[in-house]
Formats: C-alpha cells, structure tokens, sequence
C-alpha cells in the first residue's frame, strides 16, 4: 500500500519565481488527500501528475491566503471536470462561510457537493476515518487559529505464521480467529497464545504535517513517532525573535520539534520570501536533526513499510 507525500508549495506569504504557496498532497492507498491550498493549487497538480478528480478530502491549516487562495478556483474546475461525488473540507471556522458564498456567487449549479467540517484548533480530534486511515487533528501555536494534521495508518492484520499452521494443523475457521487477534484453542484443549501464532506484517505509518507555528513542544507530543514530519521553518535561527513576532518557527526550532517527536525524517518549507537558496535553511536544520530535507516543489517523499524486526 503507498504512502507518499508531493510537495506543491513552499513559500510563505507570497509566491515567487520559483515557489509557489503552501500545499502538499497525501497519498494513502492511490487515495489523495490535499493539505493547503494556497494560490496556483490545481496547476502545481497537473503539472506533476496528479488529478483533481482524485481527491477524496481537502485539509486547510488556517486562513491566511497562502494556504486557501487556491481552494476556490479548485472548486470551480472540479465542476467543470464533472465531479459527482462530494468534496470534503476540513478548516477552522469561518472556512464554512467562505465557501458558501463563493457557492452563492460563483458556483450556485456546482454537480457536486462540498461538504465543510469544522476543525477545532484547540483539540487533538479524530477528523475523518476509513478502512485503512485515520486523519488527526493537532493545535498550532500561530497568529489566527491554526491545526496541524496527522495522517496515520491504521494497525494491518495480523498474519498467521505458516510454519505454525503447520506444527497444530490450523483449521480454516481457526487462521481466520488468530487473524482477529485471537487466542485459538485445538481440539486437546489445547489454548495457544495469539502471539505465538501471529505477527504484525509491517508498523503502522505515519505523516505530521506542521504548518505556520511557533515552537510547540505539545504539537512534537503528538506527532511523536511520524515516519516524516513537515514543519515550517520561516526564518533561520539568526531571524528568531521576528519568527516569535509573527507566529513562525526557524530552521532550527523545527529540527528541535522533530527531535522531541522522535521523527524519522524532517521535511522544512513555508520560506520567506529573504531566502533565495533553501539551502542555508537546510543546512541549519540539520546541525540539531541530521534527517532534514527541503520541501522542494514537485519532489515526492514515499515513507515505506517497515517491519517489526
């Protein structure tokens, strides 16, 4: 099963030349997921491969224009795409708003619907849940209410290890129990122990993805563990107490907050505008948290299985 992140943006506040806005998109089982939406959204998707009519859900971290400007004429061109199926949105309030008067105005005969949940961006919540993936929410430390998003795996089954088949001629109905997690009992009476039948095939996977915020030790907590963590680093270290000023992180204080998640691998961006070469942003990052990379637009962060020995 994949499990891929494509980086669409990486600028803050303004596109540039060479950066577009903040947006990601998720991919969990040929099933898209876009993060932000800031301006130029839906050409960044045709532009590396990925189809609109794919996405099942949209997320939006906050509403500052660099994360939602795109999300409107995205809307449009799903219409004119002839989507049928709704489009869930997932923001802080009033997104809700925004969107139904971009309906009323420009969209009043849309083919589909949009359906907007509101985030609390003061609680760690479950937002939405499949047969294989749960989507998190996680409080921010920014200027206008903020939520973090984290993508999580849910638990694989269990496969029943062949060679003990073999050692107690597991019956059908007996491989299906242990599968289940149960403890499965043989015709002598016997009670043999899930654990000893089964193992796990691979570790559940996950994506933190942290945008606009200021340090946040509780956001790390509950991102612990991320095979891949996204956070903003506005600013390098030098430029810390404007970063504190207007609600952003440095270089440095997210490879901190990776660190403290215990994260396998750091992806930065959201870069001001000051900072033509990224590399510097990187390189400071990467002092604290060896595992740093950039976000670099167009690239695609696959996080693959790994198992339990």
């Amino acid at each position: 099963m994949s499990f891929k992140v494509t980086i669409l943006g990486s600028a803050s506040a303004k596109p540039t030349a060479n950066r577009h806005p903040s947006a990601q998109v998720v991919d969990v089982n040929e099933q898209y997921y876009l993060v932000d939406a800031g301006e130029g959204v839906q050409r960044q998707m045709f532009r590396y491969g990925i189809n609109p009519l794919k996405l099942r859900a949209v997320f939006i971290s906050h509403l500052h224009g660099d994360h939602l400007f795109g999300l409107f004429p995205l809307i449009s061109t799903l219409g004119l795409y002839g989507r049928r199926t709704p489009l869930p949105v997932f923001g802080p309030a009033p997104l809700g708003e925004l969107i139904d008067h971009h309906l009323r105005y420009f969209d009043p005969q849309l083919p589909y619907s949009v359906e907007w949940h509101p985030v609390d961006t003061t609680r760690h919540a479950l937002l939405l849940e499949n047969r294989t993936l749960e989507v998190w929410s996680i409080p921010l430390r920014h200027r206008v209410p903020t939520s973090g998003y984290l993508f999580r795996e849910k638990e694989p089954p269990l496969n029943v290890r062949k060679e003990k088949i073999a050692e107690y001629d597991l019956s059908i109905a007996r491989i299906t129990a242990a599968k289940r997690g149960e403890a499965v009992t043989l015709d002598d009476g016997r009670t043999i122990p899930n654990a000893e039948l089964t193992y796990r095939p691979y570790r559940p996977r996950a994506y933190a993805y942290l945008s606009d915020t200021s340090w946040s030790p509780k956001a790390a907590g509950l991102a612990a563990g991320a095979d891949l963590l996204y956070h903003e680093a506005t600013y390098s270290h030098n430029e810390r107490r404007i970063a504190r000023e207007r609600g952003h992180s440095t270089a440095v204080e997210a490879a901190r907050i990776a660190l403290k998640a215990e994260a396998r691998r750091l992806l930065i961006g959201h870069y001001s505008s000051r900072y033509k070469d990224e590399s510097v942003l990187v390189a400071e990052a990467r002092t604290v948290f060896p595992e740093s990379y950039p976000a670099t637009e167009g690239e695609t962060f696959t996080i693959e299985k790994r198992s339990d020995s």
